[in-house]
């Protein structure tokens, strides 16, 4: 398996688990620390500008999603 094709699996992990459970990844459950690690490794890495054109917009994607299941203060 190519480094592309891994990229490409992670990315669809996450993005299949946001869309069927409604939420993002969680710090607190170490099933799901995976997701939530390679998150934060690519949002670095687009931060610092290493991370491919074509990755980079299909980041946008995933962290506008992410965007929308943020959680939110429940005294708020």
């Amino acid at each position: 398996m190519t480094q592309e094709e891994r990229w490409q699996k992670r990315y669809q992990e996450v993005m299949k688990f946001i869309e069927n459970n409604h939420r993002n990844p969680s710090k607190h459950r170490i099933e799901e620390h995976d997701m939530l690690n390679w998150v934060k490794q690519q949002r670095k890495l687009k931060n610092k500008g290493e991370l491919k054109t074509e990755r980079a917009e299909m980041l946008e994607r995933l962290l506008s999603l992410w965007e929308e299941y943020k959680r939110k203060n429940q005294y708020e």
